[in-house]
């Protein structure tokens, strides 16, 4: 099997056989229409107009009144993060894959302008992990706006990513810790073509909602009839993940004594 077959399986291929094939559809159509930037299978897919659709983000007054924002890793958001790093805005972006000892980097424009690092560097999931500072979840201060990768979406706000169930167990750690307050919406930039019809996107107890999407297109406020969950459903975490990412044995313990 050569490389590029073996990347279209997908690494986490198996544990949702219908999000498996609707996310084999995505990836397929963004690279059939050439609108992909990159390659675009088994990860979360860069795009054309991927800086329209952050501008458009950056435009609505929850964005323009945040001063913490979370955002994933993934090149697409490169234009989010940019534009949260020229905002001012104190920015937290993840390890990829979670695979250091900490989970989180920070990034503070000011100290940045400080060293003499740029912004563009510091956008790109290699420069936030070798400029950011590192932060344990515990630590981390109330986000306003939470930007995730999908690879498909639903105006209704249903969501998946690549597979690997990062984002949900993410924002359910955030919630345990009280990190995400009443109202701070989910949010997530794509191509208007990874919109897809309501009812392709199952949604299961332990997935986040988006609140909003933004296109190159438009952007869509999804109203979602789905509700939060209200923490990490462990028993939804994979064993590889428990084995794979270096604290997350010890945060589960950690959330337990706090329960008990």
């Amino acid at each position: 099997m050569s490389v590029a077959e073996s990347e279209k399986l997908g690494r986490w291929a198996g544990r949702n056989v219908q999000k498996d094939g609707l996310r084999d559809e995505v990836w397929n159509a963004l690279e059939t229409t050439g609108v992909n930037v990159g390659p675009a299978w088994s990860r979360i897919p860069n795009f054309v107009g991927a800086d329209v659709a952050a501008k458009r983000l950056s435009e609505l007054p929850f964005w323009k009144s945040a001063r913490v924002v979370k955002c994933n890793p993934d090149p697409p958001q490169i234009p989010v993060r940019l534009r949260a790093l020229y905002d001012g805005k104190l920015l937290y972006t993840p390890v990829p894959e979670l695979v250091k000892g900490f989970p989180f980097v920070l990034l503070d424009p000011a100290k940045l302008e400080a060293k003499g690092v740029h912004f563009e560097l510091a956008a790109t999931s290699q420069g936030a992990v070798e400029h950011g500072e590192p932060v344990a979840f515990e630590d981390m201060l109330p986000m306003d706006v939470l930007v995730v990768g999908c690879v498909a979406v639903t105006r209704e706000g249903g969501r998946t990513g690549k597979g690997g169930g990062f984002a949900d167990l993410e924002l359910g750690i955030f919630r345990e810790l009280g990190k995400v307050p009443e109202g701070a919406p989910i949010v997530t930039t794509v191509h208007s073509s990874q919109v897809v019809d309501n009812p392709r996107i199952v949604m299961l107890p332990h997935d986040s909602a988006l609140n909003w999407i933004f296109t190159e297109l438009e952007a869509i406020e999804t109203r979602s009839p789905y509700p939060q969950p209200k923490g990490v459903s462990w028993d939804a975490v994979q064993p590889d993940q428990l084995e794979d990412i270096p604290f997350l044995k010890r945060l589960k313990a950690d959330l337990q004594d706090r329960k008990d």
